[in-house]
């Protein structure tokens, strides 16, 4: 077995989530939640099917989304790994959307940080053992971090 770190690469204002399912409806599927979620999303979805034709299908609102989706899901490899690439929207707005979807069995990250996948690579196939998302803690916020915290949460809408 061999590991590999794989670094993603994303236009600069998008969000990148990375899951695994388990079966080829979860283009549509995936696709229908999106929509639904969110009215207007732009987004990228690609599928690595692991049987078969072991084709990346893919789908989307967006081209360059799409297509970018398409890379990072091709560039890991990993058998029934999806690849959700946000333009106009958060994570946080389709999660539990995206998680509610029958075939979709894990996220492993929902992110607009940088981004490397750690695959193991065995024979014909490659699985996900998991991400490094971002950078790692450089100290402990204190009150004026918290402060700004729930100031900028208020900014976005998140908080009253």
């Amino acid at each position: 077995m061999e590991l590999k770190t794989i670094k993603l690469s994303k236009p600069a204002d998008a969000n990148l989530i990375v899951g695994q399912a388990h079966f080829i409806k979860t283009v549509e599927d995936v696709y229908e939640a999106l929509v639904q979620a969110v009215p207007g999303i732009k987004f990228g979805f690609a599928f690595n099917e692991a049987s078969g034709p072991c084709l990346v299908r893919h789908t989307g609102t967006d081209t360059a989304l799409e297509q970018s989706a398409v890379a990072a899901a091709t560039a890991i490899g990993a058998g029934h790994v999806f690849v959700v690439l946000l333009g106009n929207a958060f994570p946080v707005n389709v999660l539990n959307q995206i998680k509610s979807v029958t075939e979709v069995c894990t996220i492993f990250c929902a992110t607009a940080n940088p981004l490397a996948v750690i695959v193991a690579e065995e024979g014909e196939g490659r699985g996900v053992l998991g991400v490094i998302d971002g950078s790692s803690p450089k100290g402990v916020e204190g009150e004026a971090e918290q402060a700004e915290r729930r100031a900028m949460l208020r900014r976005f809408g998140y908080k009253q």
